[in-house]
């Protein structure tokens, strides 16, 4: 049986997988939070939980009990760069214990246009950006960081520009370049990124490198 941690387990993208982990009678699923009362009211009281109230404080030892982590960490914009720093962790982990992780990460990596440009560029002109915008542009330096990483087991998922709370679909797949479905929308639910998700923890398919979906039309 696999043992399966999902830091974030309490937010819109780690509730999704937590709960199609847990169904799953081959996956032994713990979700790692920092709010006991946030995580057992939106996965019910009888969630395996791992109670943390700083991830980035947990000890190797902790982390070194799972065979996939699956990171869906989020914090305020602020500290954003959190996220790098836990990337390093978890890949140190890696490297020690030949443990898979998977990053959701977000959309402002993937290029689009006809000149290629990244998505992180058009955020940065929506009105208030300054307020949030460190969250994709710290979520960019994540995966550079990810892609020069060549001696540990990991996998980067990147949602489609809309990425919101709603069930599974079919879904297509991309690399690097954001995908529009044949409404050409893009958009991707909670559901759809959990399917992917715990389909690449039961069948690894994909290995040190980033990949990106969208819900079909």
């Amino acid at each position: 049986m696999k043992k399966v941690g999902v830091i974030g387990a309490s937010g819109m993208a780690g509730s999704a997988i937590y709960q199609l982990a847990s169904a799953d009678s081959n996956l032994d699923v713990i979700g790692i939070v920092r709010n006991e009362k946030r995580a057992k009211e939106v996965l019910g009281d009888d969630a395996n939980l791992l109670i943390t109230g700083d991830v980035l404080n947990l000890s190797d030892a902790e982390l070194a009990r799972f065979d996939v982590i699956i990171d869906a960490f989020g914090t305020a914009p602020a500290n954003a760069d959190q996220q790098i720093k836990l990337a390093e962790k978890l890949i140190n982990v890696a490297r020690q214990g030949k443990i898979r992780v998977i990053f959701i990460l977000g959309a402002g990596s993937l290029h689009t246009g006809e000149d290629n440009h990244l998505v992180v560029d058009d955020l940065a002109k929506l009105p208030n950006a300054e307020t949030w915008i460190n969250t994709p542009k710290q979520q960019l330096k994540e995966l550079e960081f990810l892609e020069t990483v060549d001696d540990a087991d990991w996998l980067g998922i990147s949602p489609a520009m809309t990425f919101e709370s709603g069930p599974a679909t079919d879904y297509e797949l991309g690399q690097d370049e954001l995908l529009f479905n044949s409404a050409n929308v893009s958009r991707v639910t909670s559901g759809t990124m959990a399917k992917l998700v715990v389909s690449e923890v039961v069948d690894p398919q994909h290995h040190q490198e980033r990949i990106t979906l969208v819900n079909e039309g």
